[in-house]
């Protein structure tokens, strides 16, 4: 199985491939509406995340098939997966994140559009033709 089905098993069901690389400061300067641990499915924050000295971390032992995700500066990990964000760009209202992801078994260059939402959640999109998204909760900063 690729790296995207692992990813999109984990919960990010992220899409292939991306080509533009940006310096790490101008993704993380697109980045601060998401920082944090972000959770989908109206499971519960406790179920998954442990907080520690130094933040939030996957309870151990990790639910690898939990729709979670962890941004933390430049890097987003999932359950089975850790990723650099190489880039940020605005696709309408939307903005387009290309990471280079790492698992057990490989790694590959990742596509994922996203948009935060004005109550403070944010929603992940299949393509750009998805016009409903899957809704994130944040469940620390």
């Amino acid at each position: 199985m690729r790296i995207a089905g692992l990813v999109g098993a984990a919960g990010l069901g992220l899409g292939l491939a991306a080509t533009v690389e940006v310096s790490g400061a101008m993704a993380q300067g697109g980045l601060a509406g998401y920082q944090g641990a972000w959770l989908a499915g109206g499971a519960d924050c406790a179920e998954v995340y442990s907080s520690a000295g130094k933040g939030t971390s996957f309870k151990r032992p990790v639910d690898i098939f939990a729709p979670a995700f962890i941004v933390s500066g430049n890097r987003l990990r999932t359950p089975q997966a850790s990723c650099r964000i190489k880039s940020v760009r605005p696709v309408g209202d939307r903005q387009r994140l290309v990471l280079d992801c790492a698992n057990a078994v490989a790694g590959s260059e990742v596509r994922v559009l996203m948009a935060t939402q004005p109550d403070g959640s944010l929603k992940r999109y299949f393509n750009e033709q998805d016009t409903t998204g899957t809704p994130y909760q944040r469940c620390s900063r």
